[in-house]
């Protein structure tokens, strides 16, 4: 920190104390009088919203009075985004029956291509199924020959057609079997020793989770790796309800990561329905390059909505909005100091937010140091 960054902070301490210190001495220059019969009213009554100050204290406490204006945000929605691989760019892989692993051929972060094994499991069912092939497959066999050889006695004229039929017919089922133990096979991947099961990779892209050990033994679909592709991501914002519908497909997004860099990104869907327990819209971004992006990351995005800026509403500079409690308020100008007025914020951008309910248009609120009220209400109420 350099001297003229020190000064500007020790000036700013001093300013933010002066002002404190005024408040104080704004609360305690009251005319006296006033002082017993709030002192008999706060035993016959609850703490009020009210913040009992004078002009004069006002002015000392260097809290500055603005009346609610209407107008409009920046068509710029901020939203807080995190990046996930798409649904078909990650791949959890299992071992189709229950074993021993025997061989592991890759470790986290090595690359993989579709259909690569990444270990192999020895297993009992995978003999089993194996076997039902084998067996399956020679009845097909001797079905086919059992019905060559009826055909060739109903040529001769020494066999009955029916015998020729049920021949047909026994063939059909052999095949039939056949074709459910082949399937059976494929679908748990036996290999072609007869006693093991491949797992192996669906998709290109790098192993990101590897729990698999040597010799373990496993239960049946048991997760041993993940694999994921990091070019394929997938970038999701929640937005407040009010503003959804000034977003559409299309739109511009500006993504600022960590470091304070910015990419480009579009607007690709919208879901149309709100979280009813967040109670936002989730926005889906695709971002027009995703070097320095991985899944799991977190993003602040800026929306850039066609529907336009919010107009028409009720807005305050920002200082002027405090939290007590479970409650947002901000402080109305009354004759004898200030009210806590209960309302509903919407959307924030370039240092004003927007009031959705609790506060009308040209109403006085406390802005430049609002925070003196909150604390002075909070003492209040813990007094």
């Amino acid at each position: 920190m350099n001297d003229k960054t020190s000064l500007y902070a020790g000036a700013a301490i001093a300013l933010v104390a002066a002002a404190a210190i005024g408040f104080g001495a704004a609360r305690l220059t009251q005319p006296a009088g006033s002082a017993q019969p709030e002192a008999q009213e706060a035993t016959s009554a609850p703490v009020s919203d009210h913040v009992d100050i004078t002009d004069a204290g006002v002015k000392l406490s260097q809290i500055a009075v603005a009346a609610a204006t209407s107008g409009e945000l920046d068509a710029a929605i901020p939203a807080s985004a995190t990046i996930a691989a798409t649904p078909d760019a990650e791949a959890v892989l299992t071992a189709r029956a229950p074993g021993t692993i025997t061989r592991i051929f890759k470790r986290i972060g090595d690359p993989v291509s579709a259909g690569e094994t990444l270990a192999l499991v020895e297993s009992r069912d995978a003999s089993s199924i194996a076997a039902d092939r084998v067996a399956a497959s020679a009845r097909v066999t001797l079905a086919s020959r059992q019905l060559e050889r009826e055909r060739t006695l109903l040529g001769q004229g020494v066999s009955p057609r029916a015998d020729y039929e049920t021949a047909q017919a026994a063939l059909a089922v052999a095949k039939a079997d056949a074709m459910r133990a082949s399937a059976a096979a494929g679908a748990a991947r036996v290999a072609r020793d007869g006693r093991s099961v491949l797992v192996t990779s669906p998709i290109s892209g790098r192993i990101t989770l590897a729990s698999a050990s040597l010799g373990q033994f496993i239960a049946a679909e048991t997760e041993l790796f993940r694999v994921a592709d990091p070019r394929s991501l997938q970038i999701t914002a929640g937005v407040p309800a009010q503003d959804a519908a000034r977003i559409h497909v299309g739109d511009r997004v500006e993504l600022t990561l960590g470091e304070g860099r910015t990419i480009d990104a579009r607007v690709r869907s919208t879901t149309g329905v709100i979280d009813p327990n967040s109670r936002a819209a989730t926005v889906v971004i695709a971002a027009a390059a995703t070097d320095g992006l991985a899944p799991g990351q977190l993003v602040q995005a800026r929306i850039f909505g066609s529907g336009g800026a919010r107009r028409g509403g009720v807005m305050v500079p920002q200082d002027a909005v405090q939290t007590t409690g479970t409650r947002t308020v901000v402080f109305v100008r009354t004759p004898k100091g200030f009210k806590a007025a209960t309302v509903q914020v919407g959307s924030r951008s370039g240092g004003l937010v927007s009031i959705v309910s609790g506060l009308k248009v040209g109403t006085p609120i406390a802005t430049t140091n609002a925070f003196l009220l909150k604390a002075e209400l909070e003492k209040e109420a813990a007094e």
